[in-house]
């Protein structure tokens, strides 16, 4: 069989001078055509800063619930845009007692704080985002709810956004205010949870958005906003042992809110839910409010409640204890038809209540 062979190699030849040089000025002439002929490249594309959308908002926020259209931010700093956007919708609060905060909800003059900011106040003194300050007068108040109403005569005020969905627990949360009477100061944290009952020394009970940004005195009556500036609560609360913030703070609902300012501004009845039971927690085995009584002829009854049924939910929001089940029942208003999942005798069912009117002497 043949073998192939390897060619031998051949010494390379080494180039005279006068063949050098005119083999590197036709490399070069052959360069320059190239680049005359050829479109010139792209220049690398430069690293954009993320530039903040929003949506167009209306100086005017309505009470009538309105469905809107969450903006879309992509900024790297949405603590400062819902700071540059809540701002000038807050204001500060002058009382004979002391200072809190609010929130102008409508353009033509109205703002909500809480409650115990203007207690037994018929006047107080409001200082805008500006530096102007005007008189102010108390249309109303819910002290159960710790929400008031405050109108003033100036048109055309920036009015806040208020997201009437619940928020999401570990969202960012931002609180606005004048804390130790320093206006229009920011601070951040997270939502830290939601449908908090924080019940007072009555027995009164009132779903919360708990937070851990900074809220000390003179914060309450004003914003919890969201990344987006939307009012998510009105601040009213810390949960402290030194008198100042210890990063448990409490907000109530925008749509409690909201619906509480619709009733003040309209001059109806501030009216609360019944369900007429009285429960307690369960100590042992899944959570929930164990019913201890229903009192007959209310709403619990015509449901058809029974002494040992174990609420766990109502409206799809988990009942966890007797003050869960107060509170939801309080974020409802007479006539509103609920759901109640109930556990009876190792088995999971479903009621349905409408809600009587609570009691005057139980409010």
């Amino acid at each position: 069989m043949e073998e192939k062979m390897e060619p031998a190699a051949t010494p390379a030849k080494k180039p005279g001078l006068l063949s050098s040089v005119v083999y590197f000025l036709g490399v070069a002439a052959l360069v320059v055509i190239v680049a005359l002929v050829a479109p010139p490249a792209a220049p690398p594309e430069a690293a954009l800063e993320p530039v903040a959308t929003t949506t167009a908002t209306t100086t005017s926020t309505t009470i009538a619930e309105v469905e809107v259209q969450v903006p879309t931010f992509t900024s790297e700093e949405p603590i400062a845009d819902a700071a540059a956007r809540i701002l000038p919708s807050v204001v500060q609060i002058q009382t004979t007692t002391g200072i809190g905060s609010g929130v102008i909800f409508d353009s033509d003059g109205l703002i909500v704080t809480a409650a115990h900011v203007v207690a037994g106040e018929e006047e107080v003194r409001v200082r805008f985002y500006d530096g102007e300050q005007v008189v102010g007068r108390v249309l109303g108040s819910d002290d159960a709810e710790d929400i008031a109403v405050i109108q003033v005569d100036v048109a055309g005020l920036p009015a806040a956004e208020f997201a009437l969905e619940k928020p999401r627990v570990g969202q960012l949360a931002i609180a606005v205010g004048s804390p130790w009477g320093l206006q229009s100061t920011v601070t951040a944290g997270i939502i830290s949870a939601v449908d908090q009952a924080n019940c007072d020394a009555l027995g009164v009970c009132v779903p919360m958005v708990q937070t851990d940004a900074a809220i000390n005195p003179g914060n309450s009556g004003g914003a919890l906003v969201d990344r987006y500036g939307r009012v998510v609560g009105i601040n009213v609360s810390i949960f402290s042992l030194s008198g100042a913030n210890d990063g448990v703070g409490f907000a109530v609902p925008s749509d409690i809110v909201m619906d509480t300012a619709q009733r003040i501004v309209a001059g109806l009845p501030l009216d609360y839910a019944y369900l007429g039971v009285r429960s307690q927690d369960v100590t042992i085995g899944q959570a929930g409010a164990v019913i201890l009584e229903v009192v007959p002829g209310t709403a619990a009854a015509e449901a058809g409640l029974q002494v040992g049924d174990v609420v766990i939910a109502l409206d799809g929001v988990s009942i966890r204890g007797a003050g869960d089940l107060a509170a939801q029942v309080r974020a409802h208003r007479p006539e509103d038809t609920a759901e109640l999942v109930v556990m009876r005798d190792d088995e999971e069912i479903i009621l349905e209540v409408t809600f009587g009117v609570r009691p005057d002497e139980l409010n």
